[in-house]
């Protein structure tokens, strides 16, 4: 089973160190300081995170989504409601997001409850998107089977000429999503796989705990 030209691929990390005397009391404060070095190293799409969702009865399933907006309230993304991702967080509220900027040899890890962001905020963010994205959001099913790809592009011409003469409006089934953490953990590698892994964990009157885990 082991292929042992894979199991030889393997990566030194060097560049930083992360200990306890040096992050921010409060997690959203360290990930806002984590996010502007990404900027500065100019990260392409650092914006993007995976997001695991799970059924009722514990089956998971992730994708790549991308994160919108974050402030102390917690960290937002946009889909569709009727989505896998969506029917999941319907059936199962609790999450976890997870950011890899290699560039920087680190990873941010975000477990939490997610809930959906109000319509006036999904409205002003579809509004924003370019005209073919908005479009798309409308015309495609998202995770439901179709026959090919001719029965999207049909979808889409059929909603670009329902909206030729007016800008496209927020279908209900699609919107935005908040998660609000209750684990935030900051890892940076190190050499020798032991890595700098710093965890912030809310308590039930919530004030943030800062530990420190083994690699």
């Amino acid at each position: 089973m082991l292929n042992q030209q894979i199991a030889a691929l393997r990566k030194d990390y060097i560049q930083a160190s992360l200990n306890e005397e040096d992050v921010a009391p409060s997690p959203f404060s360290q990930f806002d300081k984590w996010w502007k070095d990404a900027e500065k190293s100019e990260i392409d799409e650092m914006n993007a995170m995976t997001l695991t969702t799970s059924t009722v009865d514990g089956r998971p399933s992730a994708r790549i989504v991308l994160l919108k907006s974050y402030d102390e309230e917690g960290f937002m993304f946009f889909t569709n409601y009727e989505s896998r991702k969506g029917q999941e967080l319907a059936e199962n509220p609790h999450v976890c997001l997870l950011f890899f900027w290699k560039e920087l040899e680190r990873q941010v890890r975000i477990e939490g409850t997610v809930s959906k962001a109000s319509a006036a905020e999904s409205d002003q963010y579809y509004n924003s998107r370019p005209l073919g994205s908005r479009i798309g959001a409308i015309a495609s099913p998202q995770s439901k089977v179709i026959p090919d790809r001719l029965f999207l592009e049909q979808q889409v011409e059929r909603v670009t000429n329902e909206f030729k003469d007016r800008e496209p409006v927020r279908p209900e089934y699609w919107g935005g999503y908040i998660v609000r953490p209750t684990l935030i953990e900051f890892w940076q590698g190190r050499s020798s796989r032991l890595h700098d892994r710093i965890v912030y964990t809310i308590t039930p009157e919530g004030n943030w705990t800062i530990a420190r885990l083994a690699p």
